[in-house]
């Protein structure tokens, strides 16, 4: 059982490698944006960022929605942007590991543990802004893109993680962290089998 974030800036195709990934393992796919609640859908789509009180809630579901595939011994992959550490943490822990004080929003409990992959796509500014302007149907505003990468900070020890370059199309995307998957030991049958998925 393996439980699996697609993480990244908007445009990176999170999505798209997370379906592809799914639907060759056989895995379940859940997309992070269809839990937004609409005030946070609407903040987007007028080019507003998200802050963290935005956020938590969202982030709150998501590891509630983890967690009980976890419990019913389901592999998952979820896309997520998870752009904070804080973020990531709350993915792994939940509602524990912060708690609100005045507006600020301050980190409590254990480091990230590794129960929770995250696969990082990872790519140039130049290279997803391409990307959202042939997007189509998206809520998130191309001018939102920097504000995403200032927000992003990078994984870190003791993150689980695997970081993936978007300088390659999406078969390649999804063959390397499958790959990486079975270096990792997250599944007992061999990469060749899987190919045949």
């Amino acid at each position: 059982m393996v439980l699996l974030v697609v993480m990244g800036v908007s445009g990176s195709g999170k999505s798209t490698v997370g379906s592809h990934l799914a639907a060759k393992l056989g895995w379940k796919f859940y997309d992070a944006d269809d839990y937004h609640p609409t005030e946070n859908t609407k903040k987007m789509a007028q080019g507003i960022p998200l802050n963290d009180q935005d956020r938590i809630p969202w982030l709150c579901k998501l590891h509630d929605i983890l967690m009980r595939e976890e419990s019913a011994g389901q592999s998952v992959i979820l896309a997520c942007s998870a752009l904070k550490k804080m973020y990531r943490r709350i993915l792994v822990s939940g509602r524990d590991v912060v708690y609100s004080k005045g507006d600020q929003l301050e980190e409590q409990g254990d480091s990230a543990t590794g129960k929770v992959l995250f696969i990082h796509l990872d790519g140039s500014m130049e290279l997803i802004a391409s990307r959202l302007e042939k997007r189509r149907g998206h809520f998130m505003a191309p001018e939102l893109l920097q504000s995403q990468f200032d927000t992003l900070e990078p994984l870190s020890a003791p993150e689980n993680f695997i970081t993936v370059s978007l300088e390659k199309s999406v078969s390649e995307i999804v063959s390397e962290i499958e790959k990486s998957l079975h270096l990792k030991k997250c599944f007992s049958r061999p990469v060749s089998e899987l190919d045949a998925y």
